[in-house]
């Protein structure tokens, strides 16, 4: 049975996802950090409008979340990028969008072993598959993911739980840790 932050995580995931799909394809990654709107409405000073979008948008629940955008990331191993940061500890989670190719394993393994000519090779094989990826982590635990096909661009095709992608689920958990890196957000 999901949690009310299980829940929470999932529609704001689902959320940055479905934003990310009317931007369009092919973007850089882009990173949000993940903050209780109740803190957020709360912030003293926050302008009027800033404030009513927030509340609009907010169920009441001290669960709820907001994504705060970041700067967008290099395309450079993620997973160890994500690994070296550290968030604020207002900061409940961690969000990140990222657009990714995907092959059949054998066609992986018939890719030339040069980087650069494997990119190439996989970027215009024909069973190609694009991807765009959301992932979302909380420092609680919980994580959640969406993913859609450019195949099937439609918000009633995306699939979603909570770790289709290990790899960056791992690195967003990472990031979350107190560790003493410095602070980014």
């Amino acid at each position: 049975m999901p949690t009310s932050r299980q829940i929470a995580l999932a529609a704001v995931v689902v959320d940055i996802e479905r934003a990310a799909s009317r931007a369009g394809w092919d973007h850089a990654p882009s990173l949000y950090a993940l903050v209780p709107t109740a803190d957020l409405v709360a912030q003293p000073g926050l302008p009027a409008d800033l404030a009513e979008r927030l509340s609009a948008g907010w169920d009441g629940s001290r669960d709820h979340l907001s994504a705060v955008v970041q700067d967008d990331l290099a395309e450079d191993d993620l997973e160890e990028v994500l690994g070296h940061l550290a968030w604020p500890e207002n900061v409940a989670g961690a969000a990140l969008t990222v657009e990714r190719i995907v092959v059949p394993p054998q066609v992986e393994e018939e890719a030339p072993e040069d980087p650069e000519e494997a990119l190439r090779f996989i970027s215009n094989h024909p069973s190609r598959t694009d991807v765009r990826l959301a992932v979302g982590a909380l420092r609680s635990g919980e994580t959640w993911c969406a993913l859609r096909t450019r195949a099937f661009d439609s918000d009633d095709k995306v699939g979603q739980g909570s770790s289709l992608v290990p790899g960056l689920v791992e690195a967003l958990l990472a990031s979350l840790e107190p560790d003493g890196s410095a602070a980014r957000g």
